[in-house]
């Protein structure tokens, strides 16, 4: 698969990865869009002008700005349902997908979930889809079951069915954020349907960087981030169903969320709007647009090709360079995982990793990675991760191999 985007000509509308490092020193290498991507110019150019020319709240004035502000604020719900292959009015945004699985969790779980049902989630689940469950379950006397990772880091579908016998509800995340595994979300969708249970996909690590159809996965619901994909920091949403969304009660009350309230109860709104309580993030949903936009301009296929070309040759040189001393944790095909690379490197902490490789401008994530039951899986306590995006190239992944040799000097 070749790339089709010259990171070069791309970097030039990420300002940030230009910028003067205090006191001088190297330039800027960023390698941690997995917790958060940068921002093009045509994003930030959106936010500002709808600030500058068009701002007023939405759904309620009728005159001519709040009603352009409120074009704008539905165009970016109508792109972003274009990019999952969605509909408009299955689009519920939210801060991210922390909220939108809690919001599916105390909706549709409370609603639907009874003593002695189960649900089915995996080891390599991040924070956001295994707190809320476990917040809930004890509530509700339910059933938590897990898919366990095996030693490529894929998930062992070997008991699939017999974990999925009585099972409600399956959570599995598209890619997950420390191993990059590409998860075989369509067949795990369809055995679950075939059980009974409805499916959640947390698509943090997946919308930003593969062609996404919702359809196409098989699942009932879909959360994502826009702080990952280009966008603000702020907004996220999710997709589902309408016929659930339609069924499920409300998150939170207040403004917007309403069609009628009355001192003894109130009737809801139409969904999406039912699940927006209050002034929505305007400018945000706004910017996450445009970010859209960016992303559909290069071609979803072309994105994906790019980065399977730079994590192809990140895992060459650095196995190449460094052997033994240096573990990639995850799958050893480059084709079934997204472009993240968790790695730790001879007895160095991951801390103090990042730290030195800092020093050399090169930023990685160092931690747990909101993963902790993965991290027990993986017997660690924390790893380096380095994680790739449009903006970067096979220079980059140079400097990361380089920054690592001169902590092997401090440290050896």
């Amino acid at each position: 698969m070749k790339a089709t985007l010259d990171a070069a000509v791309v970097r030039k509308d990420f300002a940030i990865l230009d910028r003067e490092r205090p006191g001088g020193g190297p330039r800027l290498v960023y390698l941690d869009s997995a917790s958060s991507s940068q921002k093009p110019a045509s994003v930030l150019d959106a936010m500002q002008d709808y600030y500058e020319t068009t701002h007023a709240n939405v759904h309620r004035g009728v005159y001519a700005i709040a009603e352009e502000a409120t074009a704008r604020f539905e165009g970016g719900r109508r792109k972003v349902a274009r990019f999952l292959g969605g509909r408009e009015d299955e689009i519920v945004f939210t801060k991210n997908v922390t909220e939108a699985v809690n919001l599916f969790v105390q909706s549709w779980g409370r609603a639907n979930l009874k003593a002695g049902d189960a649900v089915l989630l995996t080891e390599m689940e991040h924070h956001s889809m295994l707190v809320p469950w476990l917040m809930l379950a004890p509530q509700l006397g339910v059933e938590l079951r897990y898919l366990r990772v095996d030693d490529d880091g894929r998930l062992d579908l070997s008991d699939l069915d017999a974990k999925l016998d009585g099972a409600r509800f399956v959570g599995i995340t598209a890619a997950s954020n420390v191993l990059g595994t590409l998860n075989p979300v369509r067949q795990i969708a369809d055995a679950a349907h075939a059980a009974g249970a409805v499916v959640f996909v947390d698509g943090a690590q997946s919308a930003p960087h593969i062609a996404t159809d919702v359809n196409a996965l098989g699942c009932d619901a879909f959360g994502f981030t826009g702080h990952k994909m280009l966008g603000p920091t702020g907004i996220g949403g999710l997709w589902a169903k309408r016929e659930l969304l339609e069924a499920m009660p409300p998150f939170l009350g207040g403004g917007e969320m309403i069609r009628d309230v009355r001192l003894d109860g109130f009737e809801t709104n139409d969904v999406p709007w039912k699940f927006e309580a209050g002034t929505p993030p305007i400018a945000e949903a706004v910017g996450l647009g445009a970010a859209v936009d960016y992303l559909e301009a290069i071609g979803m296929d072309a994105v994906r090709a790019h980065e399977l070309e730079l994590t192809t040759y990140a895992m060459e040189q650095l196995r190449d360079r460094y052997g033994d001393d240096l573990i990639i944790h995850g799958p050893g095909d480059p084709a079934a995982r997204a472009g993240v690379l968790s790695f730790a490197y001879k007895d160095v902490h991951p801390h103090d990793l990042a730290q030195v490789l800092d020093q050399h401008g090169v930023c990685v994530r160092a931690g747990h990675h909101c993963a902790k039951p993965l991290m027990r899986c993986l017997k660690v306590s924390a790893t380096a991760r380095a994680s790739f995006y449009v903006y970067n190239d096979a220079a980059d992944v140079d400097a990361l191999i380089d920054a690592l040799a001169e902590a092997d000097k401090l440290f050896y």
